[in-house]
């Protein structure tokens, strides 16, 4: 862990209690919440849940949110508006489902799980949620509904009450249990937004991205607007590859086992074409790509991957959006970084994508403190100085040329 007289961490919450602490001090810095503000965010109710949260779940910008005991098959998604969640529910649900000792969901079907954890949020703090990386690389869409709202994944100021999550896997059968966590909450007080003349400005203090080798990318190259963007590698290995597609009516994935799965069970490899580094993406096929640049989120930032570029064409690129303070970063260089993973589609038509097309956007957020841990060694995560593309849930030698030697054979 990181220094400081952080306050106390709770180890139990009890969520039957509304009462605040009495010692409570009002939320009024503006930022990102780091580790330390959520832990105190538990300690005072702002989160609770039955049972405790535990303190891995508790990430340097973010807090990871658990699958309840139950899950709704339902027969359409939807949005509350000026209803509860539970009283929209109650006319679109086909089917209750026991989570406890775990459960399948079917590809393209919508379902409704209540989280574990329920929010009671200040006048002066929004919340907002994303997929988990590991959610996302496997083509799972997640989005919380909360009651009396017109918004998926946004949060009021001010909001009390339950969380629902709703979840859909585009391409594979997967088995999920309660307790585990597929998406994350991150907290804002005020006004986090950082513009395009800061970010540039923080990039020649200290490059926020670098290319290929390690190189920092002049200013004048960086392709802004309300956020960076990025630029898609389709020169490959040696033989051409470049990433990977979702094989459909493939096996169960079971998302509750880490390293578990054959690559070749679930994904087939892309090569780019011969005579360019260019790819067509088939309409509605599932592909993990690469970043051609490589991402540093420092300290006193956190990031968000925008689901949707306009400038992309007929295409949805990166679904897990979150990007925490920390990632790629490393004191000890100034030019480091880890690439990022893009999980895109294309609607409608096949479309062409090419050699450093930007496809996809980072926004930035100011911190209201630096946390006391960042991304990587930290928190133990998966996916620090990544080239690899696939999740968690796969068998891999955490390298790119390793990974996709699992692919030999097929």
């Amino acid at each position: 862990m990181g220094g400081g007289a952080g306050p106390r961490y709770r180890a139990a919450v009890d969520p039957a209690s509304d009462d605040r602490r009495d010692d409570a001090v009002g939320w009024t810095v503006p930022g990102v919440l780091p580790h330390q503000e959520l832990l105190r965010a538990i300690d005072e109710k702002i989160v609770q849940a039955t049972p405790p949260i535990p303190r891995a779940n508790v990430q340097p910008a973010s807090i990871d949110l658990r699958l309840g005991k139950t899950a709704y098959r339902l027969r359409c998604s939807f949005l509350p508006d000026k209803e509860s969640v539970t009283a929209k529910a109650a006319e679109y649900s086909l089917e209750e489902i026991d989570l406890t000792a775990g459960a399948i969901l079917e590809p393209e079907r919508p379902y409704l799980i209540p989280l574990l954890e329920r929010i009671d949020l200040p006048d002066t703090m929004r919340g907002r949620t994303n997929p988990k990386s590991s959610t996302g690389r496997v083509d799972v869409f997640t989005r919380v509904i909360t009651d009396r709202n017109h918004r998926f994944d946004d949060i009021p100021a001010g909001y009390k009450g339950r969380l629902y999550l709703e979840v859909v896997s585009r391409t594979f059968a997967v088995r999920v249990q309660t307790g585990m966590a597929l998406n994350q909450l991150r907290l804002a007080v005020g006004d986090t937004a950082v513009s395009d003349v800061d970010l540039v400005a923080k990039h020649g203090e200290r490059p926020v991205i670098v290319d290929a080798h390690d190189q920092k990318i002049p200013e004048g190259r960086l392709t802004v607007a309300d956020g960076l963007f990025l630029t898609l590698d389709l020169e490959g290995d040696p033989d051409g590859v470049v990433g990977y597609r979702a094989r459909r009516n493939s096996r169960l994935l079971d998302l509750t086992r880490i390293g578990a799965h054959r690559v070749r069970d679930f994904w087939d490899p892309v090569y780019r074409e011969e005579d360019a580094p260019r790819l067509v993406l088939e309409p509605e096929d599932f592909y993990l790509l690469i970043s051609s640049e490589a991402v540093r989120i420092p300290p006193e930032y956190a990031s968000e991957m925008s689901a949707y570029a306009e400038s992309s064409g007929e295409l949805r690129s990166h679904y897990a959006g979150f990007f925490d303070p920390g990632f790629g970063h490393d004191p000890a260089k100034v030019l480091r970084g880890s690439r990022a993973v893009l999980e895109v589609r294309a609607h409608d038509v096949p479309f062409m994508v090419e050699q450093d097309q930007p496809v996809c956007k980072l926004t930035y957020e100011r911190m209201s403190a630096a946390p006391q841990i960042l991304y990587g060694k930290d928190t133990g995560s998966n996916y620090q100085g990544q080239v690899v593309m696939l999740s968690k849930h796969f068998e891999r030698d955490h390298s790119f040329d390793g990974q996709l030697s699992l692919l030999d054979g097929i």
